[in-house]
């Protein structure tokens, strides 16, 4: 797959703990003519993040005058942590090459809304909500409070599941890799065949 003809712009979006950033990261690898989208956070560095890498690291109120200033195409306020995608950086990068979201249902909504931009948004779920509890804990990046907050959070995500064009339960990781891989095959066959 290469950044032959028009490029595609594809989100990945679900409850926190389901997968998406790893399999973000992981189309990234297997095609390089991806590229993640590096959102803007207020939210501090974990130790294991490296800033313009996993996020643009910003202060609340840099992120605000951002805001004023209308230079995000969506942003968010999550757990007391803003979010954004700097419209720059996305109309830039779309030139040359395809584009990967790793964003929240309420930024699904606002991209959706530039028509410029014809996002493929797909959802990702896990089976059941106590999965979703075991990997929250299982991955140990949060507090007990936090794994708490986005455990609850479940219930409001999945409201948004038909903003999107498609729904993927993973319950395996290969075999969701697979079935994106085929959603990014077939879209990226579909706009060649219109050029």
């Amino acid at each position: 797959m290469s950044g032959d003809g028009e490029n595609i712009l594809v989100i990945l979006s679900s409850p926190s703990g389901v997968g998406k950033t790893t399999l973000t990261k992981k189309i990234q690898q297997k095609y390089q003519s991806f590229k993640i989208s590096v959102s803007h956070t207020t939210r501090p560095p974990r130790s294991n993040e490296v800033n313009g890498v996993d996020y643009h690291f910003v202060s609340e109120s840099k992120f605000e005058t951002l805001i004023k200033e209308k230079k995000f195409y969506e942003y968010a306020k999550i757990f007391e942590n803003y979010y954004g995608t700097l419209k720059e950086n996305v109309d830039r990068t779309i030139t040359k090459n395809d584009i990967i979201f790793d964003i929240d249902w309420q930024g699904t909504q606002q991209l959706s809304k530039f028509k410029n931009l014809k996002p493929i948004k797909i959802f990702l779920i896990t089976e059941n909500k106590n999965e979703l509890k075991k990997r929250l804990l299982n991955r140990n990046q949060n507090t007990e409070v936090e794994v708490e907050k986005r455990f609850n959070a479940f219930d409001e995500d999945i409201k948004h599941w038909k903003d999107y064009d498609y729904i993927i339960i993973n319950k395996n990781l290969e075999v969701c890799f697979k079935q994106i891989e085929n959603i990014i095959v077939n879209s990226k066959k579909k706009l060649s065949s219109l050029l």
